[in-house]
């Protein structure tokens, strides 16, 4: 779909923001993320309302999110193309951490 990939990747302060806790800091999550050789940029998303301008300051074409979120960026269609992917089956890093959390 591109030929540059941009992850936004949610802060430790965003995630808390939003009611989660990652088994990871942002900064162990970030540097795994460039790890992957088909990452070429990792960015702070920091706030619900970064989008847009997130868009605009990288020069996004497509806008791609899980299809659990179907629907709730169509506003970025306005900047972009915007497709929302099919979840990978029985992957949930919820039930990963639930599991977790049993074993504890």
């Amino acid at each position: 779909m591109g030929d540059y990939l941009i992850v936004a990747l949610s802060t430790d302060e965003f995630n808390e923001v939003k009611g989660k806790k990652s088994l990871f800091s942002y900064e162990e999550r970030k540097h795994d993320l460039e790890a992957i050789r088909y990452v070429d940029l990792v960015i702070p998303e920091t706030n619900w309302d970064q989008k847009i301008d997130d868009v605009k300051t990288y020069h996004v074409d497509v806008f791609a999110m899980g299809d659990d979120w179907a629907g709730k960026f169509d506003f970025l269609q306005e900047f972009c193309d915007v497709k929302y992917f099919e979840r990978t089956p029985l992957v949930s890093s919820t039930k990963i951490r639930q599991m977790m959390n049993a074993s504890d």
